[in-house]
């Protein structure tokens, strides 16, 4: 069983100017995949909060997948990533790699994201983009590897099919992440 946490790094919606829109839509589809959500929070943009809330709920290993939204672009205030960094014992690049490689598929903003993919303990920690539309549409291009990554990481290091591991393609991608997100 997966169990999920989500952070959402934004200072307007941790200030309530605006409405967090990209952590419920993470939430929702994470719930629709069965997937058990022990928790949800909303941060500013602050390095030191975001890697104590990352160390917490990794310590213990509550959540075997922390996805983060927001706080990877190029902004002075993005500082996502460094929070990242700071607390996972080995980073996964491959993984960022492909969410800028398929994410071009969508916007050509797509590099600009700096966020990064690591594990912490027995946990994965995924940075995803800051709007609803990017961060369900590369949660989707990561979903069919999380089980198996999560599964390596507590041991469990059978491999499985490569037909299991089959990324979608775009347009699978696209109707996962439905036009109401943006």
């Amino acid at each position: 069983m997966i169990r999920v946490a989500v952070l959402t790094v934004s200072d307007s919606a941790a200030e309530g100017t605006r409405e967090d829109l990209s952590g419920p839509a993470l939430v929702t589809r994470c719930r629709d995949l069965g997937w058990t959500v022990v928790d949800h929070k909303t941060v500013p943009d602050e390095e030191q909060s975001i890697s104590e809330i990352l160390r917490c709920w990794t310590e213990d290993s509550s959540a075997s997948l922390v996805l983060t939204t927001g706080g990877t672009g190029v902004a002075p205030r993005d500082v996502t990533p460094e929070a990242t960094r700071a607390v996972i014992d080995r980073e996964i690049p491959g993984l960022a790699e492909l969410l800028r490689i398929r994410g071009l598929d969508q916007t050509a903003y797509a590099v600009l994201s700096r966020g990064i993919v690591g594990s912490r303990k027995r946990s994965l920690i995924v940075n995803l983009p800051g709007s609803p539309k990017g961060a369900v549409y590369s949660f989707g291009i990561l979903e069919p590897l999380l089980p198996h990554i999560v599964d390596l990481l507590n041991g469990r290091t059978a491999h499985k099919e490569i037909a299991d591991a089959r990324l979608p393609s775009v347009a699978e991608t696209r109707g996962t992440t439905g036009a109401s997100h943006q």
